[in-house]
Parts: structure tokens; C-alpha cells; sequence
């Protein structure tokens, strides 16, 4: 039963991650742009990470000066992910832009194998061909309507994918000894820095004293931020980083289906298998990493005296 209940936790982060794009391109239709939406979500969130360590964390948190700039950094990987996420959204369709995002589970193995020296096996380049497949069929790639595709949009999303795979790589390298409260808080300070620095002029001028402006800042800080953050953070230790990739994976169905209810997209048939085949394939390759990375621990316990 606890088990259960650390599973839900991953579910319901994954869940409130897969609705913000939907609600992000609502946004949009009252004025609002990526830059101030980014900006804000990552800075509140960072306000509110911060006070509830102030709060329930007493004492200061000490970090080392490399391990501060390495959590920074890797939160302005996760900064641009949500900026470029969003700026795609402006151009394309939610539910190809969440396909694209998804992308990030290959990219995550070249930058393993390219970065660090970590070759895939056969079964995970096996895995990234069926990735493939299934992408262009749920981005209906060889449809009518390919040509009125926006390459712009693409672009943005494919590279959100390759800042979110250097953030899940540099996540799990960077501040293993920092408690999950204050490496967040870190994190997403790197994360509003970074957004704020590349948009300095968009942001300045904004107007953020509207009280729809803050109600929608304070949904995306609270929802795709904060408490998935809390969630993961709690859960995934609990379930294992394994199983918790697995159970992820339900970010792709729930922002298709948000897409459809509050966005009113359409997807066609082929694009639906395109979207089970990436689901099987992404849990596949994660189930079949699970193992292997519980093997390398029973053989290293195995090995040690």
C-alpha cells in the first residue's frame, strides 16, 4: 500500500506536467507571451521553494561554490526548456509539440555516450528507431497537411527536447549530498535567472500587476512546478528512477488529451498508434534500464567485501 501511494505521487507530478502546454497556448489568446510565462512560473516557484525552506528547513543551507554554479546551470537547462516549450506552442499544435518534447529520451543517450563515454546497447538504439517511427506518425509527418507545418515551431521544440535531456543528465550527476528542498530552490533560481537574461527587454516591460496576470503565474508556478517538484522529489526515491521514467511517460497521453479537451486538437487515427508506439518504446527502454541498473548494484554488492 505505501508503495501504491508513492506510485500516485509520480503519476500526478507526470499528470501536471502534461497539462501545461494546453493551458500555456491559452494564455497566449489573452496577450501573454513564453518569456513573461517562463519567467514568472520559474520565479515564483523558486520564491516558494524558498520560503518553504526558510520555513521547514531551519539553518542555512551551505553549498560549495561548484556545486552552487553546477545546480544554477543546470537549472537554466531546465529554464530554456520551458521557454523554448512554450515559444513552440506559439507555432505549433500542443500535442506536437509534447511528441517533439519527448525526443529528449534519445537525446539523453547520445549525450551519455558522446559525453561520457556511455555506448547505447542494441536494444536501446532498437528502442530510438521505434521513437522515430512513432513520432512521425503522431506528428503525421507524411500527411496532406505537412506542408503547412510550421518548421519554426519544430525547431523550438526539438530544441526544448535537447535542453531537457542535458538537464535529466545533469540532474542526476550534480548535488547528490544537498537535500531535495534547497537543490530545487538552486535550481529553479538558475532557471528564472537564465529566462530573465536572454528575454531582459520583453520581461522589463511586461505588465505583471494584473490580477489575471498573477492568477496565471501563480497556476503554472503551483501546478507545473512546485508540487511536481515536491512529488518526484519524495516518490521517486521511493519507487525508483527506473519505474518512476515508466510512469513519466504518462505526461505524453495526459497533454494530448488536455490538448483535445481545452484546445479542442484533433488527432487522426495514425497519429494515435504513432503516439502508443512511442509510450511502448519509451517504457520499453526505461523497464529494460531498470534491470540493468539493478543488476550493476547486485553485482557490485556482490563484489564489495
Amino acid at each position: 500500500m505505501t508503495n501504491l501511494k508513492y506510485i500516485i505521487m509520480v503519476l500526478m507530478g507526470g499528470i501536471m506536467y502534461g497539462t501545461m502546454s494546453s493551458f500555456v497556448k491559452l494564455f497566449y489568446s489573452r496577450g501573454y507571451h513564453a518569456a513573461e510565462l517562463s519567467f514568472s512560473q520559474a520565479f515564483l516557484a523558486a520564491v516558494f521553494l524558498g520560503t518553504a525552506q526558510f520555513l521547514f528547513r531551519k539553518g542555512k543551507v551551505r553549498l560549495a561554490r561548484n556545486e552552487f554554479i553546477s545546480l544554477l546551470a543546470t537549472g537554466g537547462a531546465i529554464g530554456l526548456t520551458n521557454y523554448l516549450y512554450y515559444q513552440s506552442v506559439s507555432y505549433i499544435s500542443a500535442s506536437l509539440a509534447i511528441v517533439i518534447l519527448m525526443q529528449f529520451t534519445w537525446f539523453s543517450l547520445l549525450l551519455d555516450w558522446t559525453v561520457f563515454g556511455k555506448k547505447p546497447n542494441k536494444s536501446e538504439l532498437l528502442t530510438v528507431v521505434f521513437i522515430l517511427i512513432g513520432t512521425v506518425m503522431a506528428a503525421n509527418l507524411f500527411g496532406e497537411d505537412v506542408q503547412s507545418l510550421s518548421w519554426i515551431g519544430i525547431a523550438l521544440a526539438l530544441c526544448s527536447s535537447l535542453t531537457y535531456a542535458i538537464y535529466i543528465v545533469a540532474n542526476s550527476r550534480v548535488g547528490h549530498a544537498v537535500g531535495w528542498l534547497p537543490k530545487s530552490m538552486v535550481i529553479m533560481t538558475g532557471s528564472a535567472l537564465t529566462i530573465f537574461i536572454i528575454n531582459v527587454k520583453t520581461i522589463l516591460v511586461g505588465s505583471y500587476f494584473s490580477y489575471e496576470f498573477a492568477m496565471m503565474a501563480v497556476f503554472l508556478a503551483i501546478i507545473g512546478t512546485t508540487i511536481p517538484t515536491a512529488l518526484f522529489a519524495t516518490a521517486i526515491p521511493k519507487v525508483g528512477a527506473g519505474i518512476s521514467s515508466i510512469l513519466m511517460t504518462i505526461e505524453l497521453p495526459v497533454a494530448v488529451l488536455c490538448a483535445s479537451i481545452v484546445l479542442n486538437e484533433q488527432l487522426g487515427f495514425v497519429q494515435i498508434v504513432g503516439i502508443l508506439v512511442m509510450l511502448a518504446a519509451i517504457s520499453t527502454m526505461n523497464y529494460y534500464k531498470s534491470l540493468k541498473n539493478k543488476k550493476e548494484k547486485q553485482s557490485g554488492s556482490a563484489l564489495s567485501p
